[in-house]
């Protein structure tokens, strides 16, 4: 049975929807050798090439649906390539042939904490639209005294440039000072929402993590710049809140060996972190394949 073009080619991660819409809306990808349009469909046994490079084609039963939480540093930029040099998170995450890793949303570079990359672009694309509202919570360090009122204003609803704004939830969190912490959420996803709500307020916000993704919680035991890859359950509550089939396979097993390689594989990413901050912050490629 034949599928769209840029489901089958979100499906196999080279991309989300909307980016593999915009890449054959701007001719970048043939089928057979002549240029794809929006609407195609495409069987099995066809050649499809991007950018002139030929790419394999995977029908659902070959993926295997993955995902991976990071833990992104201030510092680093959500995007592959930067004309600035900046470093950007794809560049600490392992080799995939045939593919690539997809972003759930988009942290700014002055936001650090949990960001998800999944090998389904179909995954990510429903994840990031607005319909699915997950929640999201960040750890919020604010400078200044907060009034109670202002706390009030944030709980009950603001109106921002790009319309009306709240955070579903705001509570204290401790702190010294004039350095105050607060837990935060919210369930839209719009370009520097929480910072935006704080200064709408006049509060400056001097930290900020995001520690939470709907059910999904940023592992203490994480490292900034490090990744792991999310157990099976986990992978099955995201598809379930995107609306997808379950995934029945996982690269991750249960028995001992596979316990004992996830060790190594954890103790390998806290020492190419600690590598990259000796040497200056510049993060390379990862050589793993995985």
């Amino acid at each position: 049975m034949s599928e769209k073009l840029q489901k089958v080619l979100a499906r196999a991660g080279h991309g989300s929807r909307r980016e593999m819409e915009a890449w054959i809306a701007a001719g970048r990808v043939s089928i057979d050798g002549e240029i794809a349009n929006l609407g195609d469909r495409v069987e099995a046994d066809v050649k499809v090439r991007i950018d002139g490079r030929a790419i394999s084609l995977k029908s659902a039963d070959e993926v295997i649906c993955r995902v991976l939480a990071y833990h992104k540093p201030e510092g680093e930029i959500c995007s592959r390539k930067d004309p600035e040099g900046r470093p950007t998170v794809f560049q600490r995450l392992p080799n995939m042939r045939d593919s690539r890793w997809v972003a759930v949303g988009r942290l700014d570079i002055n936001t650090s904490g949990l960001l998800l990359f999944t090998s389904d672009g179909e995954l990510a694309n429903r994840l990031m639209h607005p319909s699915n509202e997950v929640d999201r919570e960040y750890a919020v360090r604010t400078f200044g005294e907060v009034p109670e009122a202002a706390v009030h204003r944030l709980r009950n609803g603001v109106t921002l440039e790009d319309g009306p704004a709240q955070f579903d939830s705001i509570k204290p969190a401790g702190g010294e000072g004039i350095n105050q912490w607060w837990h935060v959420t919210l369930r839209e996803g719009r370009n520097r929402e929480v910072r935006r709500l704080w200064e709408s307020q006049e509060v400056q916000v001097s930290r900020l993590i995001r520690i939470r993704y709907g059910m999904v919680e940023l592992p203490k035991s994480l490292p900034r710049g490090g990744w792991l890859e999310l157990p099976l359950d986990q992978v099955n509550y995201l598809r379930q809140v995107a609306g997808l089939e379950p995934e029945t396979r996982s690269l991750l097993g249960n028995d001992k060996h596979s316990v004992a390689r996830s060790k190594v594989k954890s103790a390998k990413i806290r020492r190419a972190v600690r590598k990259t901050k000796v040497s200056g912050g510049k993060a390379k490629p990862s050589r793993q394949r995985s």
